[in-house]
């Protein structure tokens, strides 16, 4: 039974001191992640229009995006000052039941959404 007692221990210390590597890695590559040459529609998929969205064009200058699953929202505000040449204030994105990522991106006073939307042929 002392035999066991102590390659418990050994086998504890270890995955504790792996843990605390495992997760200086991770924050390593995080760092690291930021891929910058993405095209825009790479992160843009198409604009939404449904009620709701059509809605928050007029009432809160927000357009509705499908986006891709793995782009954050970093690279959703550049990809839409890249590709719109318009001021992004914020980026709210949530995960559909269907295992889309829709992104809700608010312009800034500045830019129109209504502009954008006729351009894109939602209104």
């Amino acid at each position: 039974m002392a035999e066991e007692i102590k390659t418990e221990e050994k086998k504890t210390g270890k995955t504790k001191k792996s843990a605390s590597k495992a997760e200086e890695r991770l924050k390593e590559k995080k760092i690291t992640r930021r891929v910058t040459n993405k095209s825009e529609w790479d992160v843009l998929f198409h604009p939404l229009m449904t009620e709701k969205s059509i809605g928050l064009i007029e009432k809160e200058n927000k357009l509705v995006f499908t986006v891709n699953l793995k782009s954050n929202k970093v690279d959703i505000k550049r990809a839409m000052e890249k590709a719109f040449d318009v001021k992004v204030d914020d980026v709210t994105t949530m995960i559909t039941r269907k295992g889309q990522k829709k992104a809700f991106i608010k312009l800034s006073k500045d830019n129109s959404a209504s502009e954008i939307a006729t351009r894109l042929g939602m209104l």
